[in-house]
């Protein structure tokens, strides 16, 4: 099993919960270095002093805190432990909300929280009683010396942290030029409305994740491959001549473009039932094929 990247314990009440923080997320990002492009020999970073100019070992760097022009307080992880003793070490549950409740944009990083020892039957009460009322736990907990606002969601048999932003943290839309509310102020006709909610039906369904796939990573490398083939591995690639230019955002027809993007969605959902259709009558044509032989 993968290292805690946190222990402690949740609390609220006069109820205690150990647990151990793992992260949910598996990152993807490609690993790339940094070339001169002149020879492609890989650019490396160093820590150096601003003072003697000389390369700092990891050993002798320290986190600092500039209170005035040039000078700082130095801060260590005893530092950041007094701070708020209590909070490096447990989950405070301050509040049980409503999950529909908390908009979308204060969530930011999921995690799991596993029981630590002796705590699984107090983990499995709290997952199911979060589960039965409807509601998730608000806390607050310290990982790696930044506080964080969090919400505990019960998701399968796991409890799942997120770190939340707090209120401050998030920037105001009201410096954008945003539509008005309702439609009338961007003149769209009562036809264009209908026909956007008969997109959104047609194209909706219920949530599956599994059909969701990043294949980014997978093209990326095809790519990379490709250049290794053909011998290209030192070949900075320029644009092509004529290539697509980005769409633009200007919509002559609104109209047309929705009645046209609900014609090819029932053409494509005509072809998936076709498929689905001929891959049915295919089994049941094994199935009888193979009842047959069996009688036989």
């Amino acid at each position: 099993m993968a290292r805690a990247l946190w222990k402690g314990a949740i609390t609220f009440g006069l109820v205690t919960i150990p647990v151990e923080l793992h992260s949910a997320e598996e990152h993807r990002a490609f690993k790339l270095a940094m070339l001169d492009k002149r020879d492609f020999s890989p650019v490396g970073y160093k820590r150096y002093s601003k003072k003697s100019g000389k390369e700092v070992p990891w050993e002798d760097v320290v986190k600092g805190y500039e209170y005035e022009k040039g000078e700082y307080v130095v801060l260590s992880d005893e530092d950041f432990r007094r701070a708020d003793a209590k909070a490096s070490q447990a989950i405070e549950i301050r509040a049980f909300v409503p999950a529909e409740e908390i908009p979308v944009e204060y969530f930011e990083t999921p995690y799991y929280l596993a029981p630590g020892r002796a705590g699984q039957k107090v983990y499995a009460l709290l997952r199911e009683t979060l589960r039965d009322t409807g509601r998730i736990a608000i806390g607050e907990l310290v990982i790696r010396t930044v506080k964080h606002l969090a919400a505990i969601v019960p998701v399968g048999r796991a409890l799942m942290l997120n770190t939340m932003r707090y209120p401050d943290q998030l920037r105001s839309a009201d410096d954008l030029d945003l539509p008005g509310e309702g439609l009338k102020g961007v003149r769209v006709s009562a036809k264009e409305a209908e026909l956007a909610k008969r997109l959104v039906d047609d194209m909706a369904e219920p949530w599956k994740p599994g059909e969701f796939k990043d294949t980014y990573h997978e093209d990326l490398m095809r790519r990379i491959r490709e250049k290794i083939k053909a011998g290209e591995t030192r070949e900075i690639t320029e644009p092509e001549e004529g290539a697509a230019a980005p769409r633009t955002a200007k919509v002559i027809d609104l109209a047309a473009l929705l009645e046209r993007s609900l014609k090819e969605g029932q053409r494509a959902g005509k072809k998936v039932a076709h498929r689905r259709g001929a891959a049915s009558d295919s089994a049941r044509s094994r199935s009888r094929r193979t009842a047959h032989r069996k009688r036989a």
